[in-house]
């Protein structure tokens, strides 16, 4: 596989991507928390987009994976705005963004900040707000005590990678950023699929963001046996049935804005 390429950002950090050409509307995808553009669903969605000849756009956020930065210095608001250089510079015309775990905060985020861009939305074990109503409630009083004598703690990773930081900065960005406590007033349709297995993010957290949405085209799809990764075949095929049906849904196509040409 040929190496990623960069988009220079103006705090001169780079942000790894990699992009396929085709047809609109173009497939954004927003990983998630600690996770990187190589992971089992953004390869599929690439193979997919391909097969359908769609426009389709992976990334790396700040500190993650092949971008440059310390994760530690990362919060929702920085990432946020990764994914709006993506947006902007990367891409033109209407998107699907598919966001997973993070991602599925990140691209609502995006959606608020671009609504004339967002042709819909595919949420994937989607966990906005994570920060104040998982990471924090569960903290150990031992991690509480390191988060206020040396402003973070080491989290156990669950999936095998080392413990990571969790930051008084990302705690306290995320309580700047949370949405669950308001109508959200995204209006584009949505497609939120979650495991009601998943041991990281409740499975009501997508009823709840279904309810605060104010968008009247809002599908809610529960896999029963489903984990938080959503990365068998069975809940790749759902989540490429859900990219197209809503990317050939018939909605209003959005205005178009010119991408700048990125450094290679």
């Amino acid at each position: 596989m040929s190496n990623p390429r960069f988009l220079l950002l103006p705090t001169s950090e780079r942000l790894a991507y990699r992009q396929s050409p085709g047809d609109p509307p173009a497939v954004l995808f927003c990983g998630g928390f600690t996770s990187d553009m190589g992971g089992t669903k953004a390869l599929a969605l690439e193979r997919h987009c391909r097969s359908r000849h769609r426009a389709y756009t992976r990334f790396d956020y700040f500190g993650h994976g092949a971008s440059t930065g310390r994760f530690a210095d990362g919060t929702i608001g920085r990432w946020r705005d990764d994914a709006l250089a993506v947006v902007d510079r990367l891409t033109a015309g209407p998107l699907v963004v598919v966001g997973s775990s993070m991602g599925g905060w990140i691209m609502l985020l995006v959606a608020l900040a671009r609504p004339e861009r967002i042709r819909a939305l595919v949420g994937v074990a989607a966990a906005p707000d994570f920060t104040e109503d998982l990471l924090l409630p569960q903290a150990s009083p031992a991690q509480r005590l390191e988060l206020g004598e040396q402003g973070y703690w080491l989290q156990p990773s669950a999936y095998g990678g080392p413990p990571y930081p969790v930051t008084r900065a990302l705690l306290d960005d995320g309580r700047a950023n949370l949405l669950l406590r308001a109508p959200i007033e995204v209006r584009c349709p949505v497609h939120l699929l979650h495991g009601q297995h998943d041991p990281d993010v409740p499975w009501p957290t997508a009823l709840r963001l279904a309810e605060r949405l104010e968008s009247d085209d809002v599908t809610v799809e529960l896999i029963k046996a489903g984990d938080h990764r959503l990365s068998t075949p069975a809940d790749i095929a759902r989540i490429t049935a859900a990219v197209e049906r809503l990317a050939g849904s018939g909605a209003p196509e959005p205005l178009s804005a010119p991408a700048s040409a990125p450094p290679a």
